[in-house]
């Protein structure tokens, strides 16, 4: 019997509910692991529905389907003689559960259902499925009658088993597992188990990639084994991005692995490897003193798991000759590089699945409508490359957005011009400046650039304000009232927001070509924060790939952009202050800024988004680790009226963010109410205990600060 085994795992741009496609990427996939010679085939978490379904999970329809898609794959002849390794949801005993069905040769091997379930961030898998809560155990599952018609089976394995071949022994791990202080591994490796498997649906915030990859080293670090990683890629049909990043790991070595950011729609990551490997490096490491330890210490644990034996081999008898993988260098993405790529690639997904001909952008001249302007052509740069390399489904699909089956995009420019319409939006408070600065960008990146006027619908809305009331509100710098001034402020914004999509609708139809416009948003994570934006303004939008994004990492992808894609146009928008240009200027210049209406600096804003969120920060909390933090820069009772003014101002303008734009979901403070930051959105905005308890602390430092000057003055004298 041979040692050496070829294994593939993969990443598929699965979509929720089309099980049509579904069905043909998972073919595709198994197709070319069979190629590259591999005898399993791993899959990324639910790849038969789509991780993405949501509240479809509770329908009988999507289990149905599911089980329908799963008919297909074991008659096809394409899954025979490999192991295939499916994810799909199955209800047992009338529970629920998210699964892997294990299958060869038309004969299902074991169902193994999800123990730890993700319940944090962006995942809310306890609102549709329960979690197996009994380790190592496995009873019998009774297969629907369309499934029997197929195996001959009428009851299958079904629980906390694992899988052993004539030459090895595989157990599954699936996805929020492996994040787990008690992941499956450590037991698995401990029993002998040298093949871990781990499908997931892992999706990308910025700065994560090296924590998946981390963890993936070191569970076979740790123990030895060999490591099989599978993820979903693309837009599953919301703000998520899944980034893909399949890899195969031994003894906490990275030996293959797949791209974060690509346009493909499968991919298959594949590697030969000896199994005598991960047995001389655990005999080294896992001495039976040290393994009977363990054992004692976890006697009520002390069960071997059900090997379910099938008659397979994963190696050949001769197979001496057959070279090894050897470690792989993983170079880790920039997040400016990630800023590039992710929402390029959800973009595109996006585009190519809603139907639509292309997209429109507002296009203000500043750092955020910029930075939204440079993802799309980073876009057409992958749509572009990715033809060139031969992607065939790539072409196919610009060339049905774009309406010419002939069309091959080749550059950039050219096809931006085809997908991307930019506007500015210029009224009597907008400078020379600004319209020049998007001028100058849109005509580098290649965009349709138009220039409209909005002084005409401002004061026909106006005008209708004053027939019905007899009253015409003044800017503040005309003597108006802050209400006259914000609403002043409002009309604009709005206005723009509806214009933005009457473009949108009948640009196209103007020149005489099909479709219609998807309107991107550009408001940062940090704007959405503090609620710095009108609601229902340009905001408002089909989608938003920046939403996510902190203003300073934004300022950081422009300069990358500068030298990356050769765009000097962001040089002198980088320069600029940040500002609305809703107040009327003073001698032709700008005198609003972004920062002095917030009160704070984006770069402040920043660091009390990461406490607020990912330090679980209430007012309170948030002051006492600020005045530590800050204390070279504020006195304590300057911090106190910085966090006081952000808790108003968050407070107040929570209620836009339930209906704030669906953003590329990109960081981890990220304040987007549809799924991963669930709070009231009606507040008491005095926080009056909380702040009294702030102005304590603050009276208390004081004291003190005063009892050491006098501690201090009195030494002197002495």
């Amino acid at each position: 019997m041979g040692r050496k085994v070829t294994l593939a795992t993969c990443s598929l741009n699965q979509w929720a509910l089309d099980f049509e496609g579904n069905l043909t990427r998972i073919l595709k996939s198994i197709e070319i692991a069979k190629q590259k010679g591999a005898k399993y085939r791993l899959g990324p978490e639910l790849e038969i529905c789509g991780y993405g379904c949501a509240d479809h999970f509770y329908e009988s329809d999507t289990l149905l389907h599911c089980f329908q898609v799963l008919k297909s794959l074991l008659e096809s002849p394409l899954t025979q003689d490999i192991i295939c390794d499916v994810g799909m949801p199955v209800m047992h005993h009338n529970v629920r559960y998210n699964c892997r069905v294990i299958f060869l040769n038309k004969k299902i091997l074991l169902i193994r259902p999800k123990m730890l379930l993700a319940n944090y961030g962006n995942n809310r898998e306890f609102r549709w499925f329960s979690p197996w809560s009994r380790p190592r155990h496995v009873e019998e599952y009774f297969l629907p009658r369309m499934i029997q018609d197929v195996t001959g089976q009428t009851t299958v394995p079904f629980g906390d088993g694992v899988l052993s071949t004539k030459d090895t022994c595989l157990g599954s791990e699936i996805c929020a597992e492996l994040w787990n202080p008690r992941s499956p591994h450590v037991d698995m490796g401990l029993d002998g188990i040298e093949i871990f498997t781990n499908s997931s649906a892992s999706y990308h915030e910025l700065r994560k990639a090296d924590h998946r990859v981390n963890l993936v080293k070191s569970a076979t670090t740790k123990s030895g084994g060999i490591y099989l990683f599978a993820n979903q890629k693309g837009c599953d049909g919301d703000r998520l991005y899944y980034d893909g990043c399949a890899m195969i790991a031994i003894n906490g070595d990275i030996v293959a692995r797949g791209a974060q950011f690509s346009l493909k729609d499968v991919e298959v990551v594949s590697a030969t490897l000896d199994l005598e490997d991960v047995r001389s490096y655990r005999g080294e490491r896992l001495s039976k003193h040290a393994l009977n330890m363990f054992l004692t210490a976890q006697e009520y644990e002390h069960k071997p798991y059900q090997r379910i034996k099938t008659d397979f081999s994963l190696s050949d008898c001769d197979d001496r000759c057959l070279p090894t993988h050897q470690p792989v260098e993983w170079i880790f993405h920039t997040p400016e590089e990630e800023i590039s790529l992710g929402p390029a690639c959800w973009l595109w997904d996006y585009l190519r699945r809603s139907g639509q001909a292309g997209f429109l952008l507002p296009l203000s001249g500043g750092v955020d409508s910029s930075s939204t302007a440079c993802i799309v052509y980073s876009m057409c740069v992958q749509i572009c490359r990715a033809v060139k390399d031969g992607n065939s489904q790539v072409l196919e699909d610009v060339q049905r957005v774009v309406s010419d089956s002939s069309y091959r995009p080749e550059d950039p420019r050219e096809l931006c011009g085809r997908l991307f319409t930019t506007c500015y939006m210029a009224s009597e408070n907008s400078s020379v400046d600004t319209r020049n600065r998007a001028k100058d960008l849109a005509a580098q990146i290649g965009s349709n650039h138009l220039n409209i006027n909005i002084d005409m619908a401002v004061k026909g809305m106006l005008g209708i304000f004053s027939m019905v009331t007899g009253k015409w509100p003044q800017f503040r710098a005309n003597g108006g009232s802050a209400r006259e001034n914000l609403a002043l402020q409002n009309v604009q914004a709005r206005i723009r927001m509806i214009l933005a999509y009457l473009f949108a609708q009948l640009c196209l139809w103007a020149q005489g070509k099909p479709g219609g416009l998807l309107v991107l948003g550009s408001a940062n994570v940090d704007e959405s924060l503090t609620g710095y934006f009108t609601k229902y303004d340009c905001s408002s939008a089909d989608i938003n790939p920046i939403g996510g994004v902190s203003k300073m990492d934004l300022k950081c992808f422009l300069q990358y952009c500068v030298k990356r894609f050769q765009l000097t146009a962001l040089i002198s928008i980088l320069d600029a202050p940040p500002t609305a240009e809703l107040e009327p200027l003073t001698d032709g210049k700008i005198v609003q800024t972004d920062e002095a209406d917030m009160g704070m600096t984006y770069s402040e804003l920043s660091v009390i988004g990461r406490l607020r969120k990912i330090s679980k920060c209430g007012p309170y909390s948030m002051f006492c680790k600020l005045i530590h933090s800050w204390k070279e820069t504020f006195s304590p009772s300057q911090v106190a009226t910085k966090v006081k003014h952000f808790f108003r101002m968050y407070s107040i303008n929570r209620h836009k963010m339930t209906t704030v734009t669906p953003s590329y979901h990109a960081e981890n403070y990220s304040p987007d109410d549809n799924r991963f930051d669930l709070r009231p959105f009606l507040y008491n905005t005095q926080w009056a205990w909380q702040f009294r308890c702030i102005d304590n602390e603050v009276s208390r430092s004081t004291e003190q600060c005063d009892f050491i000057r006098l501690e201090l003055t009195s030494s002197v004298y002495v």
